[in-house]
């Protein structure tokens, strides 16, 4: 195994790793609980820091001591016999685009609970100058004072 195929595994690993971080996510925000919130948050930065650094010693294996980074696809065009590299880049990338979309089904999630918790805090905290009765003719009018007419 090469040393760029060794460093491709566990960036691969990584990934599926994240991916099934992402897809624990989603269960709890589809139960709409948020207590593993937090931990959830933790293991994804943790794992992001980590699939950097991988990223970046994986583009110095790439191109040593040069100062512009080969791209991966061009170093696998020219290196065709490095055919596991090839397997497990492409292996990461298909397992990275699902994280993506995972992750992408996370913030829409993530959206709809806010705007539902947004909702439910606005019909809760709304002041009574919202809180209006109309005359006969349509108009405002404002409250009488009285309780039970009031509430009505």
């Amino acid at each position: 195994m090469s040393a760029l195929a060794a460093l491709l595994k566990n960036e691969a690993a990584l990934v599926v790793r994240f991916r099934d971080t992402l897809l624990r996510e989603q269960e709890i925000l589809r139960a709409g609980t948020s207590d593993e919130l937090a931990d959830i948050n933790t293991k994804k930065l943790a794992l992001a820091e980590s699939l950097n650094t991988l990223g970046a010693e994986r583009a110095q294996a790439l191109s040593p001591g040069q100062e512009s980074t080969t791209d991966m696809h061009a170093w696998l065009a020219a290196h065709p016999r490095d055919t596991e590299s090839a397997k497990l880049w492409a292996g990461l990338l298909a397992v990275a685009r699902e994280a993506r979309g995972i992750n992408e089904v996370n913030g829409s999630l993530i959206n709809a609970l806010h705007q539902k918790t947004s909702d439910a805090l606005s019909i809760l905290t709304r002041s009574e100058s919202e809180q209006s009765l109309y005359s006969r003719d349509g108009q405002a009018a404002s409250t009488t004072g009285s309780r039970i007419i009031d509430s009505a």
